[in-house]
């Protein structure tokens, strides 16, 4: 159930905010006036949303790339690329 609170609770009662998104790990909506003004989270709740929804783009692109092309890479083919591509990044910062 979402938590819903005046946005005077931030000034009144921001403690108790403060508590309800840290320990629930979920927002906290403020209203003004009955309607919805702001969401108040935790800093790593909002990273985790960030992080989720960065996934999720890059994944719908990927998704999009592949309708555009009938190329396919195996598991071995991919790993073999990407411990080639950070050997020769890790040569570069060495050099």
């Amino acid at each position: 159930m979402p938590h819903i609170r005046p946005v005077s609770d931030l000034r009144n009662n921001f403690a108790d905010i403060s508590r309800i998104v840290h320990e629930t790990q979920e927002p906290v909506f403020l209203t003004k006036n009955g309607y919805g003004d702001m969401v108040v989270m935790s800093i790593e709740t909002y990273e985790r949303k960030l992080f989720a929804s960065e996934i999720y783009f890059k994944l719908k692109e990927a998704e999009l790339e592949a309708r555009s092309t009938d190329q396919r890479f195996s598991h071995a083919e991919v790993f073999s690329n990407l411990k080639s591509r950070l050997a020769n990044e890790a040569d570069g910062d060495n050099a």
